[in-house]
């Protein structure tokens, strides 16, 4: 049973130019988004999740961010099992952010 929505490089970029009510949540470690990052993220770091439930807003349409996809996921997983509904991998990752829509992001 899989619970975890995904969003596409693509879907994301058109609603970011739309400016709807998302919130882009970074979570690769600190050295990594020195590297690269998709503007107007917000960096919490995988392992401090929990310590920030409270500052993610479960009204908006939360996208969560890492490298390929895969330590997102389980965070979108740990999100949806504290009750958070509207959340989002971003498939693929920044990777897939560079590749599809920001070919100038320096990728590690």
């Amino acid at each position: 049973m899989n619970d975890i929505q995904e969003i596409d490089a693509l879907t994301l970029k058109k609603q970011i130019d739309s400016h709807a009510d998302i919130e882009l949540i970074d979570v690769r470690e600190e050295f990594e988004v020195e590297i690269c990052k998709i503007k107007d993220s917000k960096h919490i770091p995988m392992n401090q999740i929990p310590n920030h439930l409270n500052d993610l807003d479960n009204k908006k349409k939360l996208i969560i961010i890492c490298k390929s996809g895969v330590r997102s996921y389980h965070v979108c997983q740990f999100l949806h099992q504290e009750g958070f509904k509207n959340i989002y991998n971003l498939k693929g990752g920044i990777i897939n952010w560079a590749l599809e829509i920001d070919n100038s992001l320096e990728l590690y």
